[in-house]
């Protein structure tokens, strides 16, 4: 899912130029944290700058993605936030295109492997796809009709087929970052995918009362320690992105530590403990905050940041929307364990008051850039941008909105906890059978494009 290329020179000097010429005419968004009026007020305009990207209202363009080069897996992870923003603001001006969107990308199996990704997608991004439906579920979001698969079902779709892909006979366990063998990350195992597994299964747990999926997270967490992907610190869990198979069974580390990775393991550990009131979930929850604080929050600010990128300018189109996707972790923690409840909120509201400051450029005033210790915009632009700051200022209300629901505190989605496992994903499928005729065809594919590649090349020369 990340990708390998940074923001060019050229492209940075375009922001901070925009930065200059923008900076003096517009003001901030007015934000008063946990105020909804104020926080609703602002969501507005942001969500607007968010769906200047969409592609599903376009003549030609796919319901349910964005336009390049925001990538399938972030799409999911929009409509999450967008969720939200639907039921604590009571804001319904897009609530059908996320129902059109949820819809159009489940896939024909209810899995959300739909056949415009069947051959490109990775486990991480179906698991993106999963945490929206199953944010659908815990916030009644408009269920679908009866002879459909329901969002209960849907996330259990996706829990379903990756748990058939856990993978026993490399590193002792644990999910690959790709679904696909052709595709670049297939040896590798990276925390995000296994993260999203553990964080689905708390959820399901949760959600349904059902202790089988507790043995899936727990399998899921001692992996992640066994391999030392988690790693006991004096100062808190350290977190790294994950290790090739290669030869040496998932022992030479890829370091790098991602905002989301933490996020998305806290808010797993916080619905364990509420669900159970096991203090080992709790244990576990503080080792990971503990890092969380010390890693990722600005010390002389109390602001979230990106600390691997957003420092240096570099961070790519991926990782500038981490920081949406640990915001909402950070509400869910912050609702489920309520002595976390004051130093999550702390750094909530004075990031959100950041982000709104930031929400100050381009031509519409309420472009968002990505340093929210900056005091206003600093130039850089996107939709992880938008995401982000949306994420983070409507979280100011997590404490004055119901808790994520269950099926026995209100919750209506239908569910279905064999979805999925009827599906050709229950068979890994990691191969592909190339007949005869497939190869001549290739063969004739090759040859035309040789011969127009020769041809546009003479005749440039000439």
């Amino acid at each position: 899912m990340l990708e390998k290329q940074t923001r060019i020179a050229w492209s940075r000097c375009l922001c901070l130029i925009g930065a200059v010429l923008y900076a003096p005419s517009v003001q901030a968004l007015s934000l008063e944290a946990g105020d909804k009026d104020s926080v609703c007020a602002a969501a507005t305009p942001i969500t607007n700058g968010i769906m200047d990207y969409y592609e599903g209202t376009r003549i030609g363009g796919a319901v349910g993605l964005f336009q390049p080069p925001y990538y399938w897996w972030e799409a999911g992870e929009i409509f999450g936030g967008m969720i939200d923003t639907w039921a604590w603001c009571g804001n319904h001006t897009y609530e059908n295109i996320i129902y059109e969107a949820l819809m159009a990308q489940k896939g024909p199996n209810g899995d959300y492997v739909p056949k415009n990704q069947s051959f490109t997608e990775g486990n991480d991004d179906q698991a993106f796809w999963g945490l929206t439906v199953m944010e659908a579920t815990e916030r009644n979001f408009t269920n679908p009709p009866a002879d459909e698969l329901g969002w209960l079902a849907l996330s259990q779709g996706v829990y379903n087929t990756m748990l058939s892909r856990w993978d026993s006979a490399d590193c002792g366990g644990g999910l690959r970052w790709q679904i696909f063998q052709w595709n670049s990350g297939y040896d590798y195992k990276n925390t995000i995918s296994n993260s999203c597994l553990f964080n689905m299964a708390a959820r399901l747990a949760r959600y349904t009362q059902n202790d089988t999926y507790i043995d899936t997270a727990e399998m899921v967490w001692d992996w992640l320690m066994d391999v030392k992907y988690i790693q006991n610190k004096s100062d808190g869990y350290n977190i790294i992105d994950g290790a090739n198979i290669g030869n040496n069974n998932c022992t030479t580390f890829e370091t790098n530590t991602w905002s989301y990775n933490y996020g998305i393991l806290m808010a797993g550990t916080a619905y364990l403990y509420n669900f159970t009131n096991e203090q080992i979930w709790l244990d576990r929850l503080t080792g990971i905050y503990n890092g969380f604080e010390s890693t990722f929050i600005n010390a002389s600010t109390g602001i979230l940041y990106e600390h691997m990128c957003q420092e240096t300018g570099n961070c790519n189109n991926d990782q500038r929307s981490f920081k949406s996707i640990v915001s909402r972790c950070l509400g869910q923690t912050a609702v489920l364990v309520p002595s976390f409840r004051d130093k999550i909120m702390t750094i909530i509201n004075k990031s959100a008051e950041g982000a709104a400051k930031s929400c100050s450029g381009g031509s519409d005033g309420h472009t968002c850039g990505i340093n929210w210790s900056y005091g206003g915009w600093d130039g850089w632009y996107g939709l992880g941008e938008q995401i982000s700051a949306l994420e983070i200022i409507q979280n100011t209300l997590v404490l004055q909105v119901p808790p994520p629901l269950t099926n026995s505190t209100g919750g209506t989605s239908k569910g279905d906890v064999n979805a999925g496992l009827t599906s050709h994903e229950t068979t890994n499928k990691n191969e592909i059978t190339v007949t005869s005729k497939d190869k001549a065809g290739a063969g004739v594919l090759t040859a035309i494009v040789l011969i127009i590649f020769v041809a546009i090349s003479t005749w440039v020369l000439i």
